[in-house]
């Protein structure tokens, strides 16, 4: 599946884009590069105006303001048959094979004869699906269906392909598969759009990272900028005497104090052991360290130790949003 790739540095870019709905503004004037050869990554919590950012730039609603330019100078119309689109939700026919619902697809794309049947097999093959090409999608296990609703999306050899949640709901063995599918496609020059819910997919395959929240744009690059720009986001861990203090007011105090975002107690077998608990704090500041210990003394914790830890990427996205992914 080769992929005809100009010399280009954006696939996409949107330009103070904005869409509502009723009196609710889903994408507020967002600006954003999808730069060529990249696996980008687009996170936020449900209602933040991801699948609304997406379906804009697909096509599948109109927009209000600004506009999706691709590279950097065609409209969606001039363009679209360049992308492929693999929605959360599944787009094949049930009572169809394999082999029957890729060509369809890909016939829309206008391939006929003998390059049609070339690239419907090679789909086919590329996701794992030949030796059962000819029988009804129906019988399929979910994560079957989603490989099958990939290879619907690249017989036409896209440019630009947009993954909404493309694995949700599905075996280990059909994940994996289909994220070494998109590894390979980069390889070979597609330029990847992936939302998710699982951040492990994220840190296995995204060089480029978006976070949405609110239908804005509140953090965009690598990993470690991302990082660099929260400045020294931290966890704090604290060990602490059972029998000490005012547990329950220390931890109102911990969630009521600007600039924590999460507080989180826990125990494992060697803190009941030893007559202690823990607690986990999240924080966007290093510096948040000493009220921390303020607050401790203030409701008289007695600390016995304390660890600290860079922030995961899960722990990123708590502290930028306030929220877990999967809320």
């Amino acid at each position: 599946m080769s992929v005809n790739a100009k010399n280009t540095a954006n696939v996409v870019k949107i330009n103070r884009l904005k869409k509502s709905y009723k009196d609710k503004v889903a994408v507020k004037e967002i600006d954003l590069e999808i730069k060529r050869g990249d696996i980008h990554g687009i996170l936020g919590p449900n209602g933040a105006g991801k699948s609304t950012l997406l379906s804009c730039v697909t096509g599948l609603i109109d927009y209000d303001n600004g506009e999706v330019l691709f590279e950097d100078r065609y409209r969606l119309k001039s363009w679209s048959k360049y992308i492929g689109y693999v929605p959360q939700e599944l787009a094949i026919y049930p009572e169809l094979s394999p082999y029957e619902n890729v060509r369809f697809f890909a016939s829309l794309y206008g391939y006929r004869g003998e390059e049609l049947e070339r690239r419907v097999l090679e789909a086919i093959d590329f996701v794992g699906l030949i030796e059962v090409k000819d029988k009804k999608s129906s019988e399929f296990s979910g994560g079957m269906k989603r490989r099958l609703n990939l290879a619907c999306a690249i017989a036409h050899s896209p440019k630009l392909i947009i993954m909404d949640e493309p694995t949700v709901g599905i075996d280990p063995q059909s994940r994996n598969r289909i994220l070494e599918n998109v590894k390979e496609l980069n390889k070979q020059g597609v330029t990847v759009i992936y939302t998710t819910h699982y951040m492990e997919e994220v840190e296995a395959i995204c060089n480029q990272i978006t976070v949405i929240d609110h239908g804005k744009v509140i953090a965009n690059g690598t990993k470690e900028e991302i990082k660099n720009k929260m400045g020294s986001g931290v966890v704090f861990l604290l060990k602490l005497d059972k029998e000490a203090g005012n547990k329950l007011r220390f931890l109102e105090s911990l969630n009521e104090f600007n600039g924590i975002k999460g507080v989180n107690e826990q125990a494992d077998d060697e803190d009941i052991r030893l007559n202690r608990w823990s607690v986990e704090i999240k924080c966007a500041d290093a510096e948040l360290m000493s009220p921390i210990l303020q607050i401790a003394s203030a409701n008289r914790m007695v600390i016995r130790s304390v660890a600290q830890k860079d922030l995961s990427l899960e722990e990123i996205f708590l502290v930028l949003t306030g929220t877990e992914l999967r809320d």
